[in-house]
């Protein structure tokens, strides 16, 4: 999965980001809305990361989101935030 197919499916994939960078907000992620450069503009902001760590965060993440539909996961919504 990569940044374009991210903002496509920001709403299902709220729960995913909510778990793994807490300090993150409803409305950060509603600002966000899928955009890498806003995602690690407020994952710099809210965790005082440097933008190196910042973008290596957010890859990461997106790494586990593919590996989990990759292995045969459940589908986004149910993964992700328990619906579906």
């Amino acid at each position: 999965m990569n940044w374009d197919q991210m903002e496509g499916k920001w709403h299902q994939l709220k729960g995913s980001i909510r778990e793994r960078f807490g300090k993150l907000t409803d409305d950060d992620l509603t600002v966000i809305g899928g955009n890498r450069e806003k995602f690690i503009g407020k994952l710099q902001e809210r965790y005082g990361l440097a933008r190196e760590e910042a973008q290596k965060r957010a890859d990461e993440w997106v790494k586990s989101v593919r590996e989990a539909q990759g292995a045969g996961a459940a589908p986004l919504e149910k993964t992700f935030t328990g619906r579906g």
